[in-house]
């Protein structure tokens, strides 16, 4: 191909400088999938280093190795996902080839990076008080650092207390406004919430933002339980509200649901919450998505079980054989239950049918699937993740109008 570059027997051929420092951005078409990439090219003592993001797939800072750079070319190897870029600059676009682990597809990066349009992002000022605050979970070491909001009108001195919302983030490492894909969802609840009266706390996850300590390489959601169990601790120490309770998105609603078992929360709200043992759950997400880019659902939990990822994460081994049927049936606070029947990561009609069953019977409960929303709770055409960067909404309106109403009405 003519646009390879020559690499002298394997060495390096890299301008210390190069006019083609900065961002370039295009999109990679794969077929049944279209990728943002993002090629930072950064100028850090006296060399250039880059790195690659593929923010539809909440990547970022991926390290590369610069393989020949110039004031016209580049080529880059990615090998941690075995992956290159080789292109030379043309009419103001780096035009080049991506290839990876034997593929290579046509890639044009133009200068920049496109900024993602969030209207449903609150921005200040804002009607109502926040307070940064720091809680601690003992048993793990871990400092966790949050914001403390409070609703609108509040008054300290009021005989009248609101209840108050802890915020539970999804699985791996998020800060406190549950920050991917460039949506921030628990900014957008916490700040929706503040103007209806209630008030919230969200966190950064344990070695993530300002939170510091805790073990995060070998943590499972059991050690995240704990850290959620020092918000609630916290916020009922402060003896500025009426009731604690909890929401939970994903792996957050698992632990929303391990706390309710436990007579720790005065009510709580899931959103995609699994409601099977991990490795039915991973199973079923596997085939959804096999299904949606037109293969053949095949994926058993033996399976499953067999993969190598499973020995590597600490994680997964304890997930796969956790089963939340027994935190459910125990949990006897008011529980609002959500999921979208578009949802590929938490398969609705498999998870929020397992909660429903499981669920004592009670007129406080209410178990509601949404048409057309995904993980995120966003609209959606598939429910697959490369769309969640590309869709403008953050979270669904009536969702938010929903949790709102629904917390309102509790009879505290």
């Amino acid at each position: 191909m003519c646009l390879l570059l020559g690499v002298l027997a394997g060495q390096a051929q890299v301008q210390s400088t190069s006019t083609l420092v900065g961002a370039w951005s295009g999109q990679l078409d794969a077929g049944l999938a279209k990728l943002t990439l993002v090629l930072h090219l950064q100028q850090i003592d006296g060399e250039v280093v880059t790195t690659l993001d593929s923010p539809d797939q909440g990547a970022k800072g991926i390290p590369c190795f610069t393989e020949y750079l110039s004031d016209d070319s580049v080529a880059v190897k990615v090998e941690s996902i075995n992956a290159a870029f080789r292109g030379r600059l043309d009419d103001g676009k780096l035009v080049g080839i991506f290839s990876q682990n034997g593929v290579s597809l046509p890639l044009e990066l133009t200068p920049g990076v496109a900024v993602m349009n969030r209207p449903q992002h609150p921005q200040p000022p804002y009607p109502y008080q926040t307070e940064e605050v720091v809680f601690h979970n003992h048993a793990d070491s871990a400092t966790l650092a949050g914001t403390l909001t409070y609703p609108v009108g509040y008054n300290p001195k009021s005989k009248k207390r609101p209840m108050v919302v802890l915020l539970i983030s999804g699985s791996g490492q998020q800060n406190r406004d549950e920050e991917l894909m460039e949506h921030k969802p628990f900014l957008v609840i916490a700040d929706y919430l503040a103007r209806q009266g209630i008030a919230a706390l969200r966190y950064d996850d344990r070695a993530t933002g300002a939170s510091v300590g805790g073990d995060v390489k070998n943590a499972t959601t059991m050690d995240f339980m704990r850290d959620a169990a020092a918000g609630i601790d916290f916020l009922r120490g402060l003896k500025k509200f009426s009731k604690v309770g909890v929401l939970g998105h994903s792996e957050g609603g698992a632990i929303a649901f391990m706390l309710s078992g436990k007579g720790q929360t005065d009510f709580i709200v899931t959103l995609a919450a699994p409601g099977v043992q991990g490795d039915t759950l991973l199973a079923a997400q596997t085939n959804r998505i096999l299904e949606l880019y037109g293969g053949i659902p095949m994926m058993t939990t033996d399976a499953y079980r067999q993969q190598q990822t499973i020995k590597q994460s600490p994680w997964l081994r304890w997930f796969i054989d956790y089963d939340p049927s027994d935190d459910i049936r125990k949990t006897r606070c008011p529980v609002f239950a959500l999921n979208g029947d578009r949802d590929c990561q938490v398969i609705s009609s498999l998870n929020l049918t397992a909660i429903r069953q499981l669920l004592p019977a009670s007129k406080k409960n209410v178990v509601k699937e949404y048409p057309s929303l995904n993980h995120l709770f966003q609209h959606s055409n598939s429910g697959l993740v490369n769309e969640y960067r590309e869709i403008e909404e953050t979270i669904s309106p009536e969702v938010l109008s929903d949790i709102a109403e629904w917390l309102k009405g509790l009879p505290f």
